[in-house]
C-alpha cells in the first residue's frame, strides 16, 4: 500500500493560502528544539507552516511531504522569501534523507494515509536518521478529541455513515483572484482497526462560476497514549516522555493533542 493523503491539487493550494496561521503556538513550542538541536527535520512539512518560520530565523532544517504538490508550493513560497530549503517529496516509511539530524519533527501528520505497518516502520527510520543523542518530536491529536468522530465508536451511530455529501459552506479569496471553499466528510469508521476515512471536496470560483472540482479521500490511523509509546520503544527509543499540548508540562485528560518527545542514547 503505498501511502495517501488528501493534500493535492486545490486541497494543496488551499492549505498555502489559508493555513499558515492554524495552530500558532507549536511554532515556537518545536522551535525551542531545533535551537537545541540542529540540522533539523521538519517531516510532512507540507507547505511550510512551520517550516518557513524557522528558515526565516536563520535555522537549519529541512522538509520532506509525501506529497509532492505541498513539496512544490512550500518551495515557491520560500523562493519569494529568499530562501532555498532542501526539500524533497517522500511518505515516512521510506524516509531517506540526505544527512542525519539532532531533530526530527512530525506535527499533526502521524498515521495519515498509511497502515500502522507502515507507521512502526516510519518510527524505525526516524530513530535510524537520528544522530546519536537526538530528538524525535511527534505529535497526535487524542481520538476522543473530537466530539463528532468519538459517537462513531458506538454501534448505532456507525450505521449512519457515510455522511451527506454536501457543498463548502463558505468560499475564501485567495492570491490569484480565485475562490476556494473545501468541505470534509467521515465516510467510515474502523473501530476495531482504530480508523477513520475522510472524504474531502475542494472546489475553485471565479468571479461567481466554479471552475474546478475535486474529491479526494484520507484514512487516519487514531493512536492512544499507551500504544504509541510501545511502538516508540520497540522502535528503538529508550527514553520517550509524553507531554500536553505543545506546552511543556505533563499530560492531562483534558489536552486534545500530546506530544511525544523520544531521545536516543548519545
Amino acid at each position: 500500500m503505498t501511502a495517501q493523503t488528501w493534500h493535492y491539487g486545490l486541497i494543496a493550494k488551499w492549505w498555502a493560502e489559508f493555513n499558515d496561521d492554524f495552530r500558532p503556538h507549536e511554532i515556537p513550542y518545536f522551535q525551542r528544539y531545533i535551537e537545541r538541536g540542529q540540522p533539523a527535520l521538519d517531516v510532512a512539512c507540507g507547505t511550510g507552516r512551520l517550516l518557513l518560520p524557522y528558515l526565516r530565523a536563520g535555522l537549519d532544517v529541512d522538509g520532506c511531504d509525501v506529497s509532492a504538490d505541498m513539496v512544490a508550493l512550500c518551495r515557491e513560497k520560500a523562493e519569494r522569501e529568499g530562501l532555498s530549503p532542501t526539500l524533497w517529496a517522500q511518505p515516512m516509511h521510506e524516509l531517506d534523507p540526505p544527512r542525519t539530524y539532532k531533530t526530527i519533527f512530525v506535527c499533526g501528520a502521524f498515521g495519515l494515509g498509511s497502515t500502522r505497518e507502515q507507521d512502526f516502520e516510519a518510527l524505525r527510520r526516524f530513530r535510524d536518521d537520528l544522530e546519536p543523542g537526538g530528538t524525535l518530536l511527534l505529535d497526535v491529536e487524542v481520538p476522543y478529541a473530537d466530539a463528532e468522530l468519538w459517537r462513531y465508536w458506538l454501534k448505532d451511530e456507525r450505521g449512519s455513515l457515510p455522511q451527506g455529501a454536501s457543498r463548502p459552506k463558505s468560499l475564501s479569496p485567495a492570491s490569484d483572484g480565485t475562490e476556494l471553499g473545501l468541505r470534509s466528510r467521515v465516510v467510515d469508521f474502523d473501530p476495531l482497526a482504530q480508523r477513520v476515512t475522510y472524504e474531502m471536496h475542494a472546489e475553485q470560483w471565479r468571479d461567481g462560476a466554479q471552475e474546478a472540482e475535486e474529491d479526494h479521500v484520507l484514512s487516519i490511523n487514531l493512536y492512544f497514549k499507551n500504544e504509541l509509546l510501545m511502538m516508540l520503544e520497540q522502535a528503538g527509543f529508550t527514553d520517550v516522555v509524553v507531554e500536553g499540548d505543545h506546552n511543556d508540562a505533563p499530560p492531562t485528560n483534558d489536552d486534545d493533542f500530546i506530544v511525544f518527545v523520544a531521545r536516543i542514547a548519545p
